[in-house]
């Protein structure tokens, strides 16, 4: 396997800020980020809609083959360099049940989570970023 494509809710804070951490860290394999919701993640996985995307992670293989929910979380460490060893120990049948709980807990909660942690999704920050004066050649975010 070569890329891993990560379909991901770009309004979601902690969705996003996990995106922004995946891409700091030096991995095996390339890392595709697609927002679920958007006509780029149906032409690459017509399931999708099928899948509850908007309520759990998916991860797809260059192969095709697909991971949703705690699984997703476990291959995503996998392709992480500092983090492989993690991912074989959270994939061992004694982990993966305490793995399904924790990411089922941080997924059911993702929004309020982001809310309490002041976390903005990706689509929040572009529109921040978007908003910016400039003048004289310097540039600024508007108060």
């Amino acid at each position: 396997m070569h890329v891993l494509t990560l379909f991901y809710d770009a309004h979601c804070g902690v969705c996003s800020r996990f995106r922004r951490w995946m891409l700091e860290q030096p991995a095996y394999v390339r890392l595709n980020f697609v927002p679920y919701d958007s006509p780029q993640a149906l032409r690459l996985c017509p399931d999708l809609r099928h899948l509850r995307a908007d309520e759990e992670i998916v991860v797809m293989g260059d192969d095709g083959s697909l991971w949703q929910g705690a699984a997703a979380w476990v291959t995503c460490l996998w392709a992480l360099r500092d983090y492989r060893e993690w991912s074989l120990r959270l994939a061992t049948p004694g982990m993966l049940g305490l793995a399904r709980k924790v990411v089922h807990w941080i997924s059911s909660n993702r929004i309020s989570l982001s809310a309490l942690l002041r976390l903005k999704g990706d689509d929040a920050l572009r529109a921040e970023v978007g908003a910016v004066a400039c003048e004289n050649g310097a540039c600024a975010l508007k108060p």
